[in-house]
């Protein structure tokens, strides 16, 4: 089929089926115009607990529609590519949280939502690159562990001097390969537009940027203000919304490297398929579910 045939199809059958269909940022610029959302993991969950449909199709990663599901248990959540994964959620278990939890039972564990569910099941609450700083500076803990990327928890520490953090050491393979180098070529090619940066790059990278934020907030910037041309310190799909946004302005990646090869694996036919055969179901054990709510629960009721 063609992409306008195979278009029309997910479209008639998502009706049939009463599918919403969620896509990340992230995902390839076909996947984002076939969405019924798309937005940051933020967004995304928030949309995963109040849309009214039967079936959500989750165009992201595993620990996404995860998340789906912990929040929407009732829903049938599709993941169109199954082995669509994040390499980050795997660099902390549930039993690391439980031996640090032993070792240290006076902390407060914060998980970043690209976990796993054993994780999220694991922590005291989760947060995302968008509220995070929000999250953690309205807890009335001092001492915090926050799993599993460094490079956030690094920035959390900087926003907020008061707070002990420890942070644990994992990272996104995508956002680890912006270097220092890149974002001062960067500038010396193009000093008059801003560097918007992603809270996962390195520290080191951070410090150059004009804005750090999420992929919302740096679409949020991006339509607050009128330069002609911004620098994209992010994964490449968020490039999309913002020139279906703003036809007028240029968009430079900040790096080569920032495309994540685990976002892009899914494809139209992967919906369709999802959608015709009902394929790819996430489940998750319903105890495990209710703890990894907790977490992200508590989120919701200190953020919203």
């Amino acid at each position: 089929m063609t992409t306008q045939e195979i278009t029309r199809e997910i479209l008639q059958l998502k009706e049939k089926n009463k599918a919403v269909i969620l896509a990340h940022t992230y995902q390839d610029g076909h996947i984002q115009d076939i969405a019924d959302i798309v937005g940051d993991s933020l967004m995304l969950s928030k949309a995963a607990k109040e849309v009214d449909c039967k079936t959500i199709v989750f165009c992201g990663v595993r620990f996404m529609a995860e998340t789906a599901k912990i929040l929407s248990p009732k829903k049938t959540v599709l993941l169109p590519a199954i082995d669509a994964l994040c390499p980050m959620a795997k660099m902390v278990t549930a039993e690391d949280i439980r031996v640090y939890r032993e070792m240290n039972p006076k902390k407060k564990i914060v998980c970043y939502v690209n976990s796993t569910t054993e994780v999220k099941a694991e922590c005291d609450v989760c947060i995302t690159s968008a509220n995070a700083v929000e999250v953690i500076n309205r807890l009335p803990e001092k001492d915090i562990l926050i799993v599993p990327d460094e490079n956030l928890g690094h920035y959390i520490k900087q926003s907020l001097p008061h707070k002990n953090i420890d942070l644990w050491p994992g990272f996104c393979i995508t956002h680890k390969r912006v270097l220092e180098k890149d974002i001062l070529q960067v500038k010396a090619i193009h000093p008059n537009a801003p560097i918007l940066v992603h809270p996962e790059c390195s520290y080191s990278v951070l410090k150059h940027a004009d804005y750090v934020g999420s992929t919302s907030q740096i679409i949020h910037y991006v339509d607050q203000h009128d330069y002609d041309k911004y620098i994209i310190g992010t994964e490449m799909g968020v490039i999309h919304s913002l020139k279906k946004n703003h036809p007028d302005k240029a968009f430079y990646l900040l790096s080569t490297g920032l495309i994540c090869s685990n976002m892009k694996k899914t494809g139209l036919k992967d919906v369709y398929h999802a959608l015709k055969y009902q394929q790819h179901v996430i489940e998750v054990d319903e105890e495990l579910r209710q703890r990894a709510y907790g977490s992200i629960d508590k989120m919701f009721s200190i953020c919203e």
